[in-house]
């Protein structure tokens, strides 16, 4: 059950009844980053430079000029019950642009997104592959996912503005690559700079259990390290009115990640069910197929035709799965990645607690030893050293706690929008997945209800009881009516009763033969084998 959290725009909870729309509806039903429709990554271009090997993608960037209509009308497209007003669209209306990018450069957004906007979710960014990555299957899919993605950080209410979103987005190669040197020599100089006063990024260094994820390469970056792995390890953290409030999110987060993953499971195995299905009725088909070719005539037809229809069922079933695959299992998937991200926000606020938390740890120990050395005679010039270093290390904890607190309101902010944007996307992959089931079933059923009349075809009963259940073909059926008008001079005579008892038991009795009497049998021709005489001469011993 969610916990009830009382954040300033608490999302409802979604209504105790669903109402399922039409198909219709449900095929113009959209996610929110659809609207984003003017970014796309395109064009995936394998190259080859010696051992080094990847795939550039073209970015493209076309908003429309702001059209009021336009913009009524595409809100009115997005069926979510909140939809959000494209922030980035109003506010670079026509600006065109059109950039190669690789994976590697998707990679830089996605990190750089987690320090300039520390606190948000950051829609998840797909997987690396090592082996196979340059199949046409692969490329397409990830081609597919990286779209996503920006469309996503496009429209995300946080996000748009990053200035890291915009370089990625109009910088050229050269002023791109020189974008990426500065960014990674200002992360090395956070790492290094352990009380400096402008550029120092407090995110860069994280605390708690991503503090053994830092690798330091000097001794400042060594000593700021391992200040912040005490000051975890110590649980003496600052606290905060909201702590209690993030407690009960974290809570909630982790148990919605346990449950949905065992939906997701479970998606998994419908899914596969349904390709066993599809498996499972394609070799009955064949196996009809097979047995109608032996058969032959008007049987084995019946059974070809049953093995037609049960191949048609087979490639239903199979597309069946695949639209399971991406209306149910993939948006479930998807659906754990952004749990995933959420966590990743709520630590991104717990490495700048703990960040700012060990600054005034150093500034409480630079006190003591400030006092001590003006109690010392001679220790002046240290003495000023240590007062330096204290102002430059409030500086910097003036700077972690606005960080902190930014970080900890745009956590509140975000975990609202999840709750009320996720709800609604829920809705509208449970909606897809029963309507998708209502038409596959209604479909097969047609194909079966087709099949019916087309075996019996050519068929009929035989003696109109119920307990009769034989048929006969229509030319035996004409035979026997013509038999039985004859008039009694026309009757074929009656078979012999020795011809009858030569007849096996199992040898059935039609109507229109008359059956021999019984006294009329000789006894000793009951039977095919014939007995000689016991007193011919030689028989006795």
């Amino acid at each position: 059950m969610e916990p009830s959290i009382s954040t300033t725009n608490s999302a409802a909870a979604p209504g105790p009844a669903m109402a399922v729309p039409s198909s219709a509806a449900a095929a113009a039903a959209r996610y929110p980053e659809d609207a984003v429709d003017y970014v796309t990554v395109s064009d995936p271009v394998i190259h080859a430079d010696g051992m080094n090997k990847f795939t550039s993608y073209r970015v493209d960037c076309r908003p429309p000029l702001n059209d009021p209509a336009a913009a009524a009308s595409n809100n009115n497209n997005n069926n979510t019950a909140n939809a959000v007003t494209d922030v980035f669209l109003q506010n670079n209306p026509g600006q065109y642009s059109s950039v190669l990018r690789r994976y590697s450069d998707f990679l830089w957004l996605y990190e750089r997104l987690h320090k300039e906007k520390a606190g948000a979710i950051i829609p998840p960014l797909p997987e690396k592959q090592a082996v196979s990555r340059f199949s046409p299957e692969f490329v397409e899919d990830r081609r597919r996912a990286l779209e996503r993605f920006l469309r996503r950080v496009i429209f995300h209410p946080e996000l748009w503005a990053a200035d890291c979103l915009l370089t990625f987005l109009r910088a050229d190669d050269v002023s791109f690559q020189h974008a990426k040197n500065v960014t990674r020599s200002e992360d090395a100089n956070s790492n290094s700079n352990h009380g400096g006063g402008g550029g120092l990024d407090m995110s860069a260094s994280l605390g708690g259990a991503g503090a053994f994820n830092l690798a330091p390469k000097n001794k400042a970056g060594i000593k700021k390290w391992f200040s912040e792995a005490k000051t975890t390890f110590s649980g003496d953290l600052v606290t905060s009115p909201d702590d209690d409030l993030f407690d009960e999110i974290e809570r909630y987060i982790e148990a919605l990640s346990v449950q949905m993953k065992r939906v997701s499971n479970q998606a998994s195995g419908l899914v596969r069910k349904s390709k066993e299905i599809a498996n499972g009725l394609f070799e009955f088909g064949l196996a009809f197929h097979q047995l109608g070719q032996s058969e032959g005539m008007d049987l084995g037809s019946k059974l070809q035709l049953m093995g037609g229809t049960a191949d048609t069922l087979s490639s239903m079933a199979a597309q069946q799965a695949d639209l399971e695959y991406k209306r149910l299992e993939e948006p479930f998937k998807d659906y754990i990645k952004i749990i995933h991200a959420v966590k990743l926000a709520l630590n991104r606020r717990h490495d700048k607690r703990v960040s700012y938390t060990a600054l005034r740890h150093e500034i409480q120990t630079r006190e003591v030893n400030l006092h001590r050395l003006r109690m010392t005679p001679g220790s002046e010039a240290k003495a000023y050293s240590t007062e330096m270093s204290m102002q430059r290390y409030q500086a910097a904890a003036n700077v972690a706690q606005e960080e902190y607190a930014e970080c900890s309101q745009r956590v509140l902010r975000e975990v609202d929008r999840f709750k009320r944007e996720k709800a609604e996307e829920m809705k509208l992959v449970v909606l897809k997945f029963i309507l998708l089931e209502i038409e596959v079933n209604r479909s097969m059923e047609r194909v079966w209800a087709d099949l019916v009349p087309r075996l019996e075809e050519g068929s009929v009963y035989v003696g109109g009881g119920e307990d009769s259940g034989q048929r006969q073909h229509p030319q035996q059926q004409q035979q026997q009516s013509v038999v039985v008008n004859m008039p009694p001079s026309h009757l074929p005579p009656p078979v012999p009763s020795s011809s009858a008892a030569m007849l096996p038991s199992s040898q059935p009795m039609y109507s229109n033969v008359p059956a021999a009497p019984m006294s009329a049998v000789d006894p000793m021709m009951d039977s095919s084998i014939q007995y000689r005489d016991n007193n011919l001469p030689g028989m006795g011993l």
